[in-house]
């Protein structure tokens, strides 16, 4: 399992531009079964997020998205949101 410390790859985007992309130790948010939070080495997954906000940590700074619905998507140790704006 992945320490706190351990960062990974985070890129939000839609279907015309990049809207945000860094680094993160972790990033909750909540589907249609509940709450969930990605932290480095998690797994492959996809889910959807509805009105729900997406919180991406980085230490101490945290940025917060919201969108009708997006994809989060995890593949090699990287996260995609992709967002309907």
């Amino acid at each position: 399992m992945a320490t706190p410390a351990e960062k990974f790859n985070v890129i939000v985007t839609s279907p015309s531009a990049v809207i945000w992309k860094g680094m993160a130790n972790s990033v909750s948010s909540k589907n249609s079964a509940g709450p969930f939070d990605i932290l480095a080495g998690h797994e492959n997954f996809i889910t959807m997020v509805e009105k729900a906000s997406i919180v991406i940590r980085n230490g101490t700074q945290e940025k917060e998205f919201s969108y009708e619905n997006a994809v989060l998507s995890v593949l090699s140790g990287n996260l995609t949101i992709y967002a309907d704006i």
